[in-house]
């Protein structure tokens, strides 16, 4: 019977030590038989080498596991190194594809190296989970990892409570042209209206989405696509000219470079 040979491929060379050392210990007949620092070995020793296991750290320079995986899945079978618990365990759940996390354990590289052996029996019988699956988890699991550490859009203000006599009004940040401070309060301005509210400059910069409204001045908020003209005065000020308003607002100096064109 042929020796069950496998590939170690990670960018760190102390993890690859551990996972050798690991892999002594836990399957003392299995074979290492090449070691990769990046993806792109991995899929050249994966390619020339054929071994039967592949056992690839997630994050790597030249391609990543999952790219290197999409190369040698069919010929090999694909255990994945990584530091992404909470999405390991949901896109391993179907098993056709193994995980382990970093620093690699010795109790879970033991039931990761059963497994493994039973896989292997069930190839030997001609029975092996089908390429497609397995294709599908991958494709599954570039999607988790791509997400992971993606902030999340914070929930950003979209309407504004405004108090107009003894009613309250609801005004869409859509139909805002620009906050300006006056005194203890904040004048919203719409195309057809004006409101007073409570809320500061400072706590509208931390709610207002920073890609719609701008500050342009210490006292002035504007919402950019309301923005109609920018042009200079006499003093040479850069000047607003918002959308359906009559009037101009300054742009600070030192605000002066969001409309460096000017």
């Amino acid at each position: 019977m042929n020796p069950v040979t496998a590939l170690i491929a990670d960018d760190e060379a102390p993890m690859r030590d551990l996972l050798r050392a690991r892999l002594e210990q836990a399957w003392p007949d299995l074979q290492i038989v090449a070691e990769a620092a990046n993806g792109v070995e991995a899929v050249e020793l994966g390619e020339k080498l054929r071994p039967d296991i592949a056992f690839l750290d997630i994050r790597m320079p030249g391609l990543s596991g999952i790219e290197a995986a999409r190369r040698l899945y069919e010929r090999s079978h694909i255990v994945f190194a990584t530091a992404y618990d909470q999405y390991a365990l949901d896109a391993f759940e179907q098993g056709a594809l193994d995980y382990l996390l970093k620093p690699v354990s010795a109790e879970r590289l033991a039931t990761t190296c059963a497994r493994l052996q039973a896989r292997l029996r069930t190839r030997a019988q001609g029975a092996a989970a089908a390429p497609q699956d397995i294709g599908q988890q991958l494709a599954k699991l570039t999607t988790l990892l791509e997400n992971r550490g993606k902030p999340e859009k914070p929930a950003y203000l979209r309407w504004i409570q405004a108090q107009v006599g003894a009613s309250l009004r609801m005004v869409s940040t859509r139909e805002i042209l620009f906050f300006q401070s006056d005194e203890k309060y904040t004048r919203v301005q719409t195309v057809g209206a004006e409101f007073l509210i409570r809320k500061t400059l400072k706590e509208l910069l931390d709610e207002l989405d920073p890609d719609e409204f701008w500050r342009i001045h210490r006292s002035t908020l504007v919402r950019v696509d309301a923005v109609a003209e920018v042009k200079r005065d006499l003093r040479g000020r850069q000047m607003l000219k918002m959308r359906g308003w009559p009037g101009e607002l300054e742009v600070s100096r030192n605000h002066s470079y969001l409309f460096q064109q000017m």
